[in-house]
């Protein structure tokens, strides 16, 4: 069957997985276009395919394999005339996909972008500091300040995937955060798979407050966020920075993972519940109104009803601002693999479904002292009969979102403005000008 895209050579990019995966594949994209290529993202109408795959959890790891047997059954058809594999699923299991997928025209890892360029017909640019094609809304962008991780949490494959840490040095991201203001972007998300260890490998000590302060200089840009802060060795100087800039969102990323002293060992997290609890009372104490952001394991090997117990308690106690939670995944090369997965699917899922449902209570009052307020709001897009921004305190698609009436009022996305809450549910935020 012959190939039904009459547009020749158009590249479809398609991205699965983080924010870290969405920012590789903007890379890419970037790289591309300079090299005057035809490219599209996550569309239906390119004849060459680059799926950036995840390989982080089972669920992200399936999506992946899908994804990649659906695009060789488009080649088979003659829908499509290439398909190349890239990310961290190649980069973790390249000669089993090669054996079990060989119909891919070839797989590619985490660090090898020259290499798919080429093979891509484009040349790798290396003067192209920081620039890509962005695929967020043209208000907000991530800004990738390290790469790899060397903690040696035992759940965790990313060091296997994405390797040591590696900061990005600041006079480079001062550079691609001014390309990015230049574009319209209002919003720096700040991404790593540690942001803590920031500067250590550079500059010989972290250097996340001296990172941040300069990003608060570049014209422009008007909010930064901070994601993915280990708890460990957290700089409390950059509570400092916080208080005194105002261009950075008073929120904070920090996966915490669980609070029982016995899963925290097991896991290899170098902490006690005693040391977490005593950041998030300086976090607090420091910045009075920040927004605290965890992310939570259940299902842990070994982890009882007991432990269950405790952190079920802990979230009712700590009343996180924004919380999210996954089902422990046995995965293979981790430490964690030598343990017996001994809790059943079902009681992981249960459990998830319970902390879910306490957080779920908490937003809902959290979000019930809000009514009456009124917040600096960012416009992403108009859905429907409503504009959906954010505060300062919420981070796009996981946090809560303010709707506001869009038969009333006309905003340009990436438009800032004053609005009034009026009413609230656990995630929503209604909202008036």
């Amino acid at each position: 069957m012959r190939a039904r895209y009459s547009d020749k050579n158009k590249i479809n990019v398609i991205t699965l997985g983080c924010s870290k995966n969405t920012y590789d594949s903007e890379v890419l994209m970037g790289q591309l276009k300079a090299n005057n290529k035809n490219i599209t993202h996550d569309k239906e109408d390119g004849n060459i395919v680059v799926i950036n795959t995840c390989g982080f959890i089972e669920n992200a790891k399936e999506q992946s394999i899908n994804t990649i047997i659906e695009n060789v059954n488009k080649k088979k058809e003659g829908l499509v005339d290439k398909v190349f594999v890239t990310g961290c699923l190649s980069e973790r299991y390249k000669s089993d996909l090669k054996a079990e997928i060989p119909e891919v025209d070839n797989y590619f890892g985490t660090t090898e972008m020259p290499s798919l360029l080429k093979h891509l017909g484009a040349d790798y640019k290396h003067e192209l500091a920081g620039e890509r094609l962005l695929t967020t809304p043209k208000n907000y962008a991530y800004l990738k300040i390290s790469e790899g991780c060397d903690r040696p949490c035992s759940f965790c494959a990313i060091p296997l995937m994405r390797g040591k840490h590696k900061s990005v040095s600041i006079e480079n991201l001062i550079i691609e955060a001014n390309n990015l203001a230049k574009q319209g972007v209002k919003e720096l998300i700040l991404i790593a798979q540690d942001s803590t260890y920031y500067g250590i490998d550079l500059y010989g000590k972290r250097m996340l407050s001296k990172l941040l302060t300069e990003l608060c200089k570049v014209d422009g840009i008007e909010w930064i966020r901070l994601h993915y802060a280990f708890p460990n060795g957290f700089p409390m100087d950059v509570l400092d920075v916080i208080n005194k800039e105002e261009k950075i969102c008073k929120y904070i990323d920090i996966p915490l993972q669980h609070i029982s002293e016995k899963i925290l060992k097991s896991m290899k997290r170098k902490s006690t519940s005693q040391k977490i609890n005593n950041l998030l009372s300086d976090f607090r104490n420091k910045v009075s109104d920040i927004a605290i952001r965890t992310t939570l394991i259940v299902g842990y090997p070994g982890e009882t009803e007991e432990d269950f117990q405790l952190l079920k308690k802990w979230v009712k106690d700590t009343k996180f601002d924004r919380l999210g939670c996954f089902t422990y995944s046995h995965e293979e090369d981790t430490s964690a693999h030598d343990l017996e997965d001994d809790v059943p699917q079902q009681v992981k899922n249960s459990r998830l479904n319970e902390i879910m449902e306490i957080q779920s209570q908490i937003s809902w009052e959290l979000n019930q002292k809000k009514i009456g307020k009124t917040y600096k709001v960012l416009i992403d897009r108009k859905k429907g009969n409503y504009y959906i921004g954010r505060t300062q305190y919420d981070s796009p698609d996981v946090d809560n979102e303010v709707l506001i009436d869009a038969k009333s009022n006309f905003f340009r996305v990436g438009e800032f403005v004053s609005a009034k809450i009026y009413e609230a549910s656990d995630f929503d935020l209604y909202a008036s000008v």
